[in-house]
């Protein structure tokens, strides 16, 4: 039997592990290193989340020829990344949460996705493009 890929499914599971990843990170930060990591792998795995919405929704996005939202996105863009600056920059230099922290945090992402990866080869998905997998 053959399936097909879901990937609305595999991008649902992917933010719902990176919750419970940027959670259980938190709470093993707390109990090794205090608060002051807890909370900059908090930081990190939100920002890592917020990311990975808008990336979404970028990819999701692609092929709509509506007129008219081409501008508001790159604005958009921009607006985030220059909020992104900001806040790395008042975490480095006001805050005192751990830095390396929140920069651990920013990998929540990565994990998620092989925790994902992982999930489809227990479950032994196959895909359309490789079927021999």
């Amino acid at each position: 039997m053959n399936e097909a890929f879901d990937f609305d499914r595999a991008a649902a599971r992917i933010a719902r592990n990176m919750v419970w990843l940027a959670l259980a990170g938190s709470v093993v930060g707390w109990a090794v290193a205090g608060w002051r990591w807890a909370g900059g792998f908090l930081l990190g795995s939100i920002i890592s989340l917020v990311n990975y919405r808008g990336l979404k929704r970028l990819v999701d996005n692609l092929g709509n020829n509506r007129p008219g939202r081409k501008s508001i996105g790159g604005l958009w863009f921009v607006a985030r990344l220059i909020l992104l600056a900001g806040a790395a920059y008042a975490i480095l230099r006001y805050s005192p949460i751990s830095v390396l922290a929140v920069l651990v945090g920013l990998f929540v992402l990565i994990a998620a996705v092989f925790v994902e990866a992982a999930f489809e080869l227990y479950a032994g998905k196959r895909t359309l493009d490789h079927p021999d997998l």
